[in-house]
Order: C-alpha cells, then sequence, then structure tokens
C-alpha cells in the first residue's frame, strides 16, 4: 500500500495534513468525483466507470460531477477548494494539471494544491490525415513539410489544448513548420478534417473510429512511444525515431492536505478496480488502455510532461489559453 508523496524540487507537494483520518472510518459519506469536462466524453465515462466500482468497493455513493469550462479549469480550480478529507476527488486528463501550471496567471497552483493519487489510464493521440492529402506516414509528412515550409495546415480543438501541443512537439523533433488551425472543439475538428479542410488532425480513436473504418480519415502515427494493446496496427513516434511521447494521462487527485491514510486507501481501492479484466477490456473499446502507476511515478511523469511543454511553449510561441 503505498502512501501520499512529499515530492520535492517542483513536484507535486503535499501541504500539511488537514485533521486525522483514517482507512478503517473512510469513507462515512458520499464521495464527490468532480470531472472537469462535459458528460459524454472519454473522460467521463472512464470516471463513471470508475466511480461505480469505486462506490461498491467503498460502500458509498460516489457521484459524478461535471464542472467543465475554462478549458477544465473550473473544474480543477473546484477541486482545488474543496475540503482535504476525502469527499472530494478529481478526476482529470494530467494536461490539465500540467499546462495551467504555464500559463502567466491561474487560480492555482497544480504542484502544490494537489495530490496524485493514481493514473487510471492512458489515451493515445492519434495523427490523423485524409485520404486526399497525399500523406500517409511521418516519412512523408516530413518530406511534404520540408517542401512546403509552413503551408500544410493541421487542426486541433483549441489553442493551447494538448493536440496542438503533440503535433508542434513532432515538428521541433523533426525540424518542420506547420500551419495551426483551431477548431471550436473537437467534432468541429474532426468533421473538418472529414471535409478535407485541413490536412491533418490530433484526436482520440473513439471520436473518428467510424470515419476511419469508412475510410474518410486515415491514421498516420500514434502520437507517442509505446503501442497499446488495442491499436498495434499503426506505427509510433518510436518507430519514427522521434523524441515525441504525448498522450492523455486519466488519473485520480485529492486536494492537498488530504490525511495520508486516506490517500491510501483510494489508492489501494482502484488498483484493485484496475486488475479488473472486465474493466481493461471495457477501457479497450472507449480507446484506453488501464496503466496504473505508482504516486511518485505519476508525479514525474508530470513533472516531465510540463517540462516537454514548456520547451515546446518557449520556442514556438505557442498561446495557451
Amino acid at each position: 500500500m503505498r502512501f501520499a508523496v512529499a515530492l520535492m524540487s517542483g513536484m507535486l507537494a503535499l501541504a500539511p495534513f488537514a485533521a486525522p483520518a483514517s482507512a478503517q472510518t473512510y469513507p462515512s459519506r458520499t464521495v464527490k468525483m468532480i470531472v472537469p469536462f462535459p458528460a459524454g466524453g472519454v473522460t467521463d465515462v472512464g470516471a463513471r466507470i470508475v466511480g461505480q466500482k469505486l462506490a461498491d468497493a467503498l460502500g458509498q455513493p460516489v457521484v459524478i460531477e461535471n464542472r467543465s469550462g475554462a478549458s477544465g479549469t473550473i473544474g480543477v480550480d473546484a477541486a482545488v477548494k474543496s475540503p482535504p478529507d476525502g469527499y472530494t476527488v478529481l478526476f482529470a486528463t494530467g494536461d490539465f494539471i500540467t499546462v495551467p501550471s504555464l500559463m502567466p496567471k491561474h487560480a492555482y497552483d497544480p504542484y502544490k494544491d494537489l495530490i496524485p493519487v493514481t493514473r487510471i489510464a492512458t489515451v493515445p493521440l492519434l495523427l490523423l490525415t485524409h485520404p486526399k492529402s497525399g500523406i500517409s506516414s511521418v516519412a512523408e509528412l516530413i518530406a511534404k513539410a520540408k517542401a512546403e515550409p509552413g503551408k500544410i495546415a493541421f487542426g486541433s480543438p483549441g489553442h493551447g489544448t494538448i493536440n496542438q501541443l503533440a503535433v508542434e512537439w513532432l515538428a521541433l523533433e523533426a525540424g518542420i513548420k506547420l500551419l495551426h488551425v483551431p477548431y471550436r472543439g473537437g467534432v468541429a475538428l474532426v468533421n473538418g478534417l472529414a471535409a478535407a479542410d485541413t490536412a491533418l488532425g490530433v484526436t482520440t480513436y473513439t471520436s473518428v473510429k467510424g470515419l476511419v473504418d469508412d475510410g474518410k480519415i486515415k491514421v498516420v502515427a500514434v502520437l507517442g512511444r509505446e503501442r497499446a494493446s488495442f491499436l498495434k496496427q499503426w506505427p509510433t513516434m518510436t518507430d519514427s525515431k522521434l523524441n515525441v511521447d504525448a498522450g492523455l494521462n486519466l488519473g485520480v487527485y485529492v486536494p492537498a492536505g488530504t490525511p495520508a491514510a486516506v490517500v491510501s486507501r483510494l489508492d489501494a481501492e482502484l488498483l484493485k478496480i484496475l486488475k479488473d479484466e472486465a474493466i481493461r477490456k471495457r477501457f479497450n473499446e472507449l480507446g484506453m488502455e488501464a496503466s496504473p502507476i505508482s504516486q511518485a511515478a505519476l508525479a514525474e511523469r508530470i513533472r516531465s510532461e510540463a517540462a516537454a511543454f514548456k520547451r515546446i511553449v518557449d520556442q514556438t510561441g505557442v498561446k495557451l489559453n
């Protein structure tokens, strides 16, 4: 059983403990799970699957509360400001922890105000194109971009999203220049890509599965180093010899000051849930891979991801919302 980690050198840090609590007495009432996204998305669905199983394990209801808006920071801010007693947990992707830390002004400090409990799953991001683009591989993209610098457009759900940062990361590593086209959300991006309004786009597998199956959108590569068990048919950035590792890391967090015994109880129950083969299979169907890691490893992942994004922002001038 792993305890909450007091993180050093810029990593997430624990604030002083709140009132004493123990794993034996927790919980005695409903637990609220904040999701900083609208209902129906992959994060929301994942939270509901985990929330139901967690309720069974804890013997108390787990209620999902969708607090979307302001690029996810409204929900995170609500979690940060909640009492650190274990009755409010945050279910969010890591980029909503790391990216706000790079903004000049934000309402909370993600490295001090949250404790990582565990990573729940990884969600690969796919580099996509349409059949008329003439791009079938990363090598072809690089060659075409070098011949036409700044002319090949790629779409994302908006400025400063991890989708944009992933492609900017690829461009930096490959030494190419691409043109960013921000859309108003993921649905608009997918529709624009299918209509060939932009040559490239980035989103999750489940967002485009039907269009990929129908041949209206093609997968160029996975924008990460490792191949997910359910996406073995497409090359990774490692296959393309590029040092790019972008993807969504779904994790559970609690406000700083939450007692160590409570954090440890949540951690232990979540790890049991993620060993369930039925849960792992359902995650795969949703385009996710159950991938729990230690609290220290999750904190390190966030730290390294933030450093990578900072380099991208500094070198490209990406504007963060």
